[in-house]
């Protein structure tokens, strides 16, 4: 065994002491006596991002954007700190891209902002040393798994060095009052790479996911300790970034084909927002000994259990037919509430009998065939009636008339099935 030292600068000697910033000692207070704090957002320069944040960055806050490899983690955050630094100066650190890159990608942007200083470096303690010097009014460090730090064990992304630098960078965020965000990746799984320790350190947590061949993407807060977790944002990825979407609805509506079976509008809410999105079905006689169904943008099972009782309550046969369902612009549905559209789609398909253009369905579908309502329905109403449709077929019996637009309510699917086919007879 033979000693070795290595001289190494610690974050302890150069990096983030608490102690410089005279910080109060902490004693317990009462509730009454706490002063209300009025908290200055800082804006994004995105309407989309500032919805989901509630208003803009909160000062002092630490927030992690996640998705999947080239959903547009960086390009979101070069175009935040691009924004931000027309006016304040704006830190923005890369662990994995090089400058040059980073300018080519801020060319391709073509944002050329007057305070924005890049920095491409994976050490902590050199990163503290340019936060000092630079004192930035925003700090973004892309990724959070490419930081660490001679002090702690383990390479970067690690267990130790993820969370230890996390919590560094916690720290500084609460003392300097400097808003940070990071960036990071997720596992085959979706979840978040890294310990777990790492969401809950984060005050925002925001996931930015969209399919691999759409150019759609879309911003998900999964905790937000300073607003809101029912908000998404609405992109879309084209060569000049991430454009938003004042009109979602209108973007996923804007190629269709009217008057042609198989075609239906459903109204979802995703957290607050509704969006209108349409429903696609193709019925074909099979040639196989066991008929295919494949859904893409609906659950396979919840597919399976609305043919099951399409066939049991209604008589539509479709013991011998492969049924196609998607959902265009490739939107993920997870709501109950688009049984009733995707019933319709499929009936529409198999009787060859086109669903009416300016009417939208909306509701929940028992085992027996009975309709149910379903939640925030107002609200969706209310969105089928700004895109321009006439009528909206809705199941059960919970809602209010809304000047401007027909409502039809029905209880059961064979009842629903009449806008169609005219009746619902059995072998019809």
């Amino acid at each position: 065994m033979k000693e070795q030292e290595v001289a190494t600068e610690k974050t302890a000697k150069v990096g983030f002491k608490r102690e410089q910033f005279n910080l109060e000692k902490s004693l317990p207070r009462l509730l009454r006596d706490i002063p209300a704090l009025k908290v200055e957002r800082i804006p994004t320069g995105s309407k989309e991002l500032d919805r989901v944040l509630s208003g803009g960055l909160v000062p002092g806050s630490l927030s992690l954007i996640s998705g999947d490899p080239g959903v547009g983690k960086s390009t979101l955050a070069l175009q935040v700190a691009a924004k931000v630094s027309k006016e304040r100066p704006v830190l923005y650190v890369s662990g994995e891209e090089s400058l040059n890159q980073i300018k080519l990608r801020a060319e391709r942007l073509k944002v050329d902002p007057a305070k924005l200083h890049l920095f491409a470096e994976t050490g902590l303690d050199n990163v503290l040393k340019q936060i000092r010097e630079i004192k930035p009014h925003l700090i973004i460090v892309d990724s959070i798994q490419t930081l660490y730090s001679d002090s702690f064990t383990g390479t970067a992304g690690s267990i130790s060095q993820v969370s230890n630098c996390a919590n560094i960078l916690l720290d500084l965020a609460k003392a300097t009052n400097i808003p940070v965000i990071l960036t990071g990746h997720v596992t085959k799984e979706g979840s978040v790479a890294g310990p777990m320790v790492l969401e809950h350190i984060v005050d925002t947590l925001l996931f930015l996911e969209g399919e691999k061949y759409h150019d759609l993407r879309i911003v998900r807060v999964i905790k937000n300790r300073f607003g809101s977790t029912l908000e998404v944002g609405v992109f879309k990825m084209e060569e000049k970034g991430l454009l938003e979407v004042d009109n979602p609805s209108g973007l996923f509506l804007e190629e269709r084909l009217t008057g042609s079976p198989g075609s239906v509008i459903f109204a979802m809410v995703d957290g607050n927002r509704p969006f209108l999105v349409e429903i696609q079905a193709l019925v074909n006689k099979t040639v196989l000994a066991y008929p295919r169904r494949t859904a893409s943008g609906i659950n396979f099972n919840r597919l399976q259990v609305l043919i099951a009782v399409l066939q049991k309550c209604c008589n539509l046969k479709l013991h011998n037919a492969d049924v196609y369902l998607n959902v265009v612009g490739g939107f993920q549905i997870k709501e109950p509430a688009s049984d009733l559209a995707v019933c319709l789609a499929i009936a529409s398909s198999l009787l060859a009998k086109p669903f009416p253009s300016d009417t939208a369905a909306i509701g929940e579908v028992g085992l027996l065939g009975d309709l149910r309502s379903v939640n925030q329905l107002e609200k969706r109403i209310e969105e089928v009636k700004r895109l321009g449709f006439k009528k909206c077929l809705v199941g059960g019996e919970k809602i209010s008339n809304i000047s401007g637009i027909e409502i039809k309510k029905v209880k059961s699917l064979q009842e629903a099935l009449k806008v169609i086919a005219g009746t619902c007879r059995p072998g019809k």
